[in-house]
């Protein structure tokens, strides 16, 4: 029994030494990760009104014909506050809109679905958004909603300030590298290596993040090597 509670103890102060050792804002903690390799999804996937396949080694996004909602491909996780979503992605063809990147929490009755900060990207754009305290604020969201909308100008000047718009050409059909981080009230997105922009609002800094998920608008975008990282290093049980 002494030499199992010296061995618990051991692991324990391992693993508090490697987070103490690791610098800060490293994402080096793998929280959910899948090239496609398997040619299905795995059981960590689930789905909103999607008819995506993972085909050849990658996931094919699909928004079902006359769906009245783009396709939503969902990974769950305990709740973190700063993540690290990674994913290779090309546009096939001109149908191919745009897609998102949606960090969300399911327990969160703020803002509609429990959003909270996404990443749309186009062929010809990177938009970031504060959801949290944005375009899906329960309130916001209803007046958007409502026909008419009900907006007033303060809600339209203060919505202003809850995007970012990044301009960017994106060819069909060639592969390109996508990677997100939220520390805190900043989202930062680089493309191809590079750092393409970055913003800050206070809705990023929710510390209670449940959901990442790849919404396809509507159809033709190819992903590959997704991957959701956290900070720091997990601690061993005893």
């Amino acid at each position: 029994m002494k030499q199992l509670i010296v061995l618990a103890f051991s692991s324990c102060l391992i693993a508090t030494a490697a987070a103490a050792a690791e610098p800060a804002g490293s994402f080096s903690r793998v929280i959910f990760a899948d090239d496609f390799s398997s040619n299905a999804f795995g059981p960590r996937w689930t789905h909103y009104k999607s008819g995506s396949v993972v085909k050849d080694g990658i996931l094919v996004g699909i928004t079902p014909v006359g769906s009245d909602h783009s396709a939503v491909d969902i990974v769950r996780f305990p709740a973190e506050r700063d993540l690290e979503v990674a994913v290779k992605f090309r546009f096939v063809s001109d149908k191919a809109k745009s897609f998102n990147v949606w960090f969300d929490d399911r327990d969160f009755k703020g803002s509609h679905a429990g959003h909270i900060c996404n990443v749309n990207v186009s062929p010809t754009a990177v938009n970031i958004g504060d959801a949290k305290t944005g375009n899906f604020r329960n309130d916001i969201y209803a007046k958007k909603k409502a026909t008419p909308s009900t907006l007033t100008a303060e809600d339209k000047a203060m919505l202003a300030t809850k995007n970012s718009k990044l301009t960017v050409q994106l060819a069909l059909q060639e592969w390109h590298a996508l990677v997100i981080r939220t520390q805190g009230d900043s989202l930062e997105v680089s493309l191809d290596g590079k750092v393409a922009g970055s913003f800050k609002s206070e809705g990023i800094a929710h510390d209670h993040k449940t959901i990442v998920s790849l919404t396809t608008n509507p159809v033709d975008v190819h992903y590959d090597d997704f991957s959701i990282k956290g900070t720091g290093a997990a601690v061993a049980n005893p």
